[in-house]
């Protein structure tokens, strides 16, 4: 019979049966292809620290077509590639970042989270590009094919995506970090992400500041990639008592990005080894980064006032114990006074409502209407509580120019009114935030967390998206003090000087100031962790690890005047210490 040649096709695949049964291996792309594929595999590294560099746009093309190039089940293409350059936008996904790496640290056996608190674990203030990859979940998992069964594929799919980018990248010179900080919702919230949308993780993209020759969790000791052997298995799962794999191992940081890279460009340049002075050298490194690199000194702000419901029994003191400690502020030999000269901090005492009419020597801001006692009535109106946060931004501005800025408080009752406030702001369970406070017993706390859960329950029935009004919930919940320290927090922010807190009260009023502005949070510095049950949340939902823990029940800004003193101590080292050659 005649033979006649194969009809080769224009389009497709031109090669025959008989082609590919002669050379199986003819697809091979040959040795050094294979070689740099593997090289470039094995190179690919989770990288944290970024120069500030920005990537050419081409560069990016490069690497988001790699990504898009991916399998996907069913040809679907589920990723969404939404590249983030927007300051205000990256400021508030590293204050999620900061709070979910102390929630994961406070899950964790202490040495495990003292290990964890060690690594820096993502780099989205400094790197100059945040790619979130989304997955498009809104097609119904039977329409696309390959989703009826595995309705999660699409999430594989875009996984695939990630590991395309991520080799496009290390190729490209580029590093890329895949930070997973993040409670999904609130990640998703921040980027306006429509229901049916979902992020798989926020990737870090640009220049690495870091060339690491192993992976950063196994060269820091958290763990060893297995060998090969241990996880190939071969036609089934072995049965349990013939050796089974074990179960993987469980292992439960707004300035500009060049200022965060070049301050750690300085503390690299030391004669001593990164990170040699641990929490203080992180926290060095944040008051660098906000322009503080120069200060010798700073400023106490402490403000007072009392509280109405005090006259509930939520104390141990009578209320002119206020006046009496302010009194000795202003003379310079209150604890907190004295702890701040110490420091080599100058005082500056605010007279936000102390009874008895104004303080001599304080600089008085107080409410103008009559103030509630959180239960009955709110514990200011709306225009008092944005009066006073507008005149502590003044304050704050002020009191930068001395350098730091550390926050004290004085007032009878005042730890009930942050518990209440907190309870708003997190909707934390009022056991969980009310504490003893100083020389209580069982009887007021049990009086303090019932005052608490009655004036959450007031306020959130005048509005119930408390949570989302910060300067609401300071009217109905807080104190004209936490409202002035609050202010401070902004404007000495804005004015580029570090913001050391003390305790419960004042980490409230940062945390007013940072819902109100994220691009706030990296200029405070978390002084110390006092007893005070809800101080630890509060804490944590700024993402700040506190210097100090000694377990303090003072008040008047002693914590945060030592931890200034040995901040200010860190940034002498950091000036004065010998340096090595780049």
């Amino acid at each position: 019979m005649a033979e006649w040649p194969r009809p080769v096709p224009l389009i497709g695949d031109p090669t025959s049966a008989s082609q590919r049964a002669a050379d199986p291996t003819g697809w091979a792309m040959g040795e050094q292809v294979r070689e740099a594929l593997h090289r470039v595999v094995g190179a690919r590294r989770d990288v944290r620290r970024f120069r500030p560099d920005p990537v050419p746009a081409e560069v990016l093309e490069r690497v988001l077509g790699a990504g898009h190039a991916a399998p996907s089940v069913g040809h679907s293409q589920p990723w969404r590639f939404l590249v983030v350059q927007d300051p205000a936008t990256r400021d508030r996904a590293a204050v999620l970042t900061d709070r979910e790496r102390l929630r994961q640290a406070a899950q964790l056996e202490p040495d495990a989270a003292r290990r964890l608190l060690d690594l820096q674990l993502e780099g989205v203030r400094e790197a100059p590009l945040g790619v979130v990859v989304c997955c498009d979940r809104r097609t119904p998992a039977a329409g696309v094919l390959g989703r009826a069964t595995f309705p999660d594929a699409d999430l594989w799919s875009c996984a695939a995506a990630i590991q395309n980018l991520w080799l496009a990248a290390r190729a490209e010179g580029l590093g890329l970090g895949w930070v997973t900080l993040f409670r999904p919702e609130d990640l998703a919230g921040l980027l306006g992400l429509p229901d049916g949308v979902v992020t798989l993780g926020w990737l870090c993209l640009g220049w690495p500041d870091e060339r690491p020759p192993a992976p950063g969790l196994e060269r820091a000791g958290w763990s060893r990639r297995l060998p090969l052997s241990d996880v190939v298995l071969h036609d089934r799962w072995p049965v349990e008592d013939g050796g089974a794999p074990a179960a993987p191992p469980s292992h439960l940081r707004a300035p500009d990005r060049e200022a965060v890279v070049a301050a750690r460009d300085q503390a690299d340049r030391l004669l001593t080894p990164p990170g040699s002075l641990g929490v203080l050298d992180r926290a060095v490194d944040g008051v660098v980064a906000v322009g503080g690199a120069a200060a010798s000194g700073g400023t106490l702000l402490l403000a007072a006032a009392d509280h109405p419901v005090a006259s509930r029994g939520v104390s141990a003191y009578s209320p002119h114990v206020t006046r009496d400690v302010v009194r000795a502020s202003v003379a310079g030999t209150s604890l907190g006074a004295t702890a701040a000269r110490t420091a080599g901090l100058g005082v500056w005492v605010v007279d936000a409502g102390v009874r008895g009419g104004p303080v001599p020597g304080a600089t008085v801001l107080r409410a103008t209407d009559p103030r509630g006692d959180l239960v009955d009535r709110p514990a200011m109106t709306s225009d008092d509580a944005q009066r006073l946060l507008d005149a502590g931004r003044a304050l704050g501005r002020g009191a930068a120019a001395a350098g730091l800025v550390a926050l004290g408080e004085v007032g009878v009752g005042n730890t009930t009114v942050a518990a209440a406030l907190a309870c708003a702001l997190l909707d934390a369970d009022p056991a969980d935030a009310v504490g003893l406070g100083s020389g209580a017993d069982a009887e007021v706390l049990a009086r303090k967390r019932q005052v608490v859960v009655e004036a959450v329950r007031r306020a959130r029935r005048a509005d119930p998206g408390l949570a989302r009004h910060p300067v609401v919930a300071l009217a109905e919940l807080g104190g004209p003090e936490l409202a002035v320290l609050a202010g401070v927090v902004l404007g000495a922010a804005a004015a580029g000087s570090a913001v050391v807190l003390d305790g419960y009260a004042t980490s409230v009023a940062a945390l007013v100031a940072v819902r109100l502005e994220p691009g706030a949070q990296p200029a405070l510095v978390a002084g110390q962790r006092s007893r005070e049950r809800g101080h630890g949340l509060v804490l944590q939902d700024l993402g700040r690890e506190p210097l100090l823990d000694l377990r303090m029940r003072a008040g008047e800004g002693v914590g945060a005047a030592l931890a200034s003193g040995l901040l200010l101590a860190g940034l002498a080292l950091r000036r004065d210490t010998a340096r090595v050659d780049h």
